[in-house]
């Protein structure tokens, strides 16, 4: 098996409000697609769609579900646009003790979910 995640989804409110929060926090662009009951903004890697942030009536952000990690170049200068775009930093930048090493943070994004950034050694 590649890769043990084969799709995560981002729930939003505001859906440009996220689209704008996560591309500027990863300094990336999204490829939006905008339906009649449901919006995406997808993550796309090597190719391949591997998530999204989306929108649907019945979609509700939540500050306990699901916590997806994000690899970055520099977690500082994330979690400086995380509270730039109006997220909050709720575990600060930690080493990772264990073997493989490297450092995370969980931020609270704009829409109330949580979220991890990720940099290894």
């Amino acid at each position: 098996m590649k890769n043990l995640i084969a799709f995560f989804e981002i729930p939003a409110i505001d859906f440009k409000r996220a689209v704008d929060f996560y591309e500027t926090v990863l300094d990336l662009q999204l490829a939006v697609f905008e339906c009649e009951h449901e919006k995406m903004a997808c993550f796309i890697e090597d190719g391949q769609t591997v998530g999204a942030v989306a929108w649907a009536p019945e979609f509700k952000p939540s500050a306990g579900g699901v916590l997806v990690h994000f690899r970055c170049n520099n977690i500082e200068e994330a979690i400086r646009r995380v509270r730039k775009k109006g997220g909050d930093v709720v575990i600060p930048k930690t080493r990772i003790e264990a073997e493989c090493g490297g450092y995370f943070a969980v931020c609270m994004d704009s829409e109330g979910n949580r979220f991890g950034v990720y940099k290894e050694k």
